[in-house]
């Protein structure tokens, strides 16, 4: 359950990654994995574009990428998934997960709306009478059937998480791993969203996951799979209201990363593991460490 919970956070903004991201330093090529290279580094490290769940049918971890793990020192992930597997660290960040003043999921939506929601958590086995008072957004994650068949359903159709798979991986190899930003400051961002609109993506997200074969989950499976990181972040643009909020959730985030992710390559090779909705577009991390003075060039064999 923890490792369930763990995957919440970083799949979220994933979520919002493909609903409202936004040069010359724009990548145009298709590839999940980047080399960096440049301004004085001694060893190139890496930036792989992760899904945060998708089926375990789907799931690849490309021979590309074990190389670059291997040549790394250090594997980072958006925020250290180590420490997010350990429940002293996990409890208190889960209690940041209820809304303040007592406000609940039925004082945020219409009669129409919270009955759409209420039975599709019923189908779920999930009774929202435990779960009203938990921020809406952290609601989309767990209204999601794919995030709850990653331990249960058909093998073929379990989720999993290329982060939980690839700190494994880290973790066999003894590799030190690292987090671009802490989980409570994920968490405090979720703050800046007013509840309503919260509720209001909950509503759409749970309209958008119920498409079955022509969902929007499919879709971004598929451009995943196709490493086409531009289409991704073009998908649903605008969409469920997130475009307003788009500087602090995304852009923001990603500019912050930047002088991160270059103190840690001056320490040594490093692999960068973020969700690959942050790669693309003319404010995404390619772009922007190109900006930074880096050579960033795609490893094109991925996915082929």
């Amino acid at each position: 359950m923890i490792k369930r919970i763990a995957a919440v956070i970083p799949a979220i903004f994933f979520a919002i990654a493909i609903w409202a991201q936004p040069a010359t330093f724009e990548p145009t090529e298709k590839a999940l994995l980047w080399e960096i290279k440049g301004k004085q580094l001694k060893q190139p490290s890496y930036l792989f574009g992760t899904i945060h769940l998708i089926s375990k049918r789907d799931f690849v971890l490309f021979e590309e990428v074990k190389t670059a793990l291997a040549q790394s020192e250090r594997v980072v992930f958006e925020i250290d998934m180590e420490k997010m597997s350990d429940a002293a660290t996990l409890m208190p960040l889960m209690m940041k997960m209820y809304m303040r003043k007592d406000t609940t999921l039925r004082d945020l939506l219409s009669q129409e709306d919270y009955a759409f929601v209420k039975a599709h958590f019923d189908k779920l086995g999930l009774p929202l009478s435990f779960m009203e008072r938990i921020k809406p957004m952290f609601l989309s994650m767990l209204a999601s059937e794919d995030f709850m068949a990653m331990k249960e359903g058909p093998d073929s159709m379990q989720m999993v998480s290329y982060e939980m798979e690839i700190m494994e991986l880290a973790k066999q190899q003894e590799k030190d791993i690292d987090g671009l930003e802490t989980a409570e400051y994920q968490m405090s961002i979720f703050d800046s969203i007013p509840y309503q609109a919260q509720a209001q993506m909950l509503v759409e997200s749970i309209k958008m996951g119920s498409g079955g074969e022509d969902s929007e989950f499919d879709e971004m499976v598929r451009m995943y799979k196709s490493m086409d990181i531009q289409a991704m972040q073009k998908m649903m643009e605008g969409d469920a209201g997130v475009g307003e909020y788009e500087d602090v959730l995304l852009v923001g985030r990603n500019k912050n990363w930047i002088p991160v992710m270059s103190r840690l390559m001056a320490k040594g090779p490093s692999l960068f593991a973020v969700g690959a909705g942050h790669l693309g577009g003319p404010q995404g991390v390619v772009a922007l460490l190109r900006q930074a003075g880096f050579e960033v060039t795609a490893v094109g064999s991925v996915g082929e």
